[in-house]
């Protein structure tokens, strides 16, 4: 049997610059699976990602899915592209074994956690407040250029990171403080003093059809780290989303930032997708 790659249709450009097309997957011209692949918007064409990949229950297990992966990655390169991204479901042991074996690397998980019945209790000596409009314009500009860093870290060149990561932020915060959901606060000691970290929580859809409570945003100022504070922001993020009405929460943490992966698995948070990259 030959395996191939043939286009269901014409490639789909997008207006935030995506680049999209979908091909089924053939043996000796018969199809037997699907797959899907785009450019990353935003991502100046450097970034693909396989976004859909699926092969028939009866022809499984037999190097369909390999075959096609390494063709799309092909295509990608063909496309421009330096680096590849996937994401593969928790409950997915076959997608993660294939991912492995085919060089991919773990660049971060989305982690999910079922709220408590009641909200917990800050540690003694910690109080939280929402944020002012004074303090979000400075929380703005500092966050945006987090974020911008961060889509350098995964291979998004630092020329086109800045504006994607602004115009990610004006998506989720269109109306800044006033953005339906969205709620900032700042943790404090009670005995008062400068703010010691930040969180910011609002209502998102984090896969397909899951709308719950979500964890934008967590930052310890870095003279104030070690201390617990994260994790009684991350406390402070429950409560924001039960007062909301929320069951779950949510977050997006990077693999190796070792000390947040730790914090959230001690929380109770637990993976519900990887996401890989590999180098072409």
């Amino acid at each position: 049997m030959t395996t191939t790659l043939r286009p269901t249709g014409p490639i789909q450009s997008g207006a935030d610059g995506a680049q999209r097309r979908a091909y089924d997957i053939c043996d000796n011209g018969r199809p037997v699976g699907f797959i899907a692949l785009a450019v990353e918007a935003g991502a100046g064409g450097s970034s693909g990602l396989i976004t859909e990949l699926r092969v028939d229950e009866t022809v499984r297990r037999r190097g369909r899915g390999t075959i096609a992966a390494l063709a799309a990655e092909e295509i990608l390169r063909g496309w421009g592209c330096a680096l590849v991204c996937t994401e593969v479901r928790a409950d997915d042991p076959v997608g993660l074994r294939m991912a492995t074996a085919l060089g991919y690397t773990e660049r971060s998980r989305n982690m999910l956690k079922t709220l408590p019945a009641e909200p917990p209790a800050l540690p003694d000596g910690l109080v939280a407040r929402p944020m002012t409009p004074a303090e979000f314009a400075g929380w703005s500009e500092k966050a945006i250029d987090m974020y911008a860093g961060s889509l350098v870290s995964r291979g998004i060149p630092r020329e086109v990171a800045h504006d994607a990561a602004r115009a990610s932020h004006a998506r989720h915060l269109p109306d800044g403080l006033a953005t339906r959901g969205a709620r900032l606060d700042l943790l404090f000691r009670a005995d008062g003093g400068e703010p010691v970290g930040d969180i910011w929580e609002s209502p998102f859809e984090m896969h397909p059809g899951l709308l719950i409570g979500y964890v934008f945003n967590v930052e310890v100022s870095p003279e104030q780290r070690g201390r617990g504070y994260g994790r009684a922001l991350m406390l402070q993020a429950e409560r924001i989303a039960l007062a909301a009405g929320e069951t779950r929460i949510g977050l997006h943490v990077i693999t190796s930032n070792t000390p947040a992966l730790r914090l959230y698995e001690s929380l109770g948070y637990e993976p519900t997708q990887y996401n890989f990259t590999k180098e072409l």
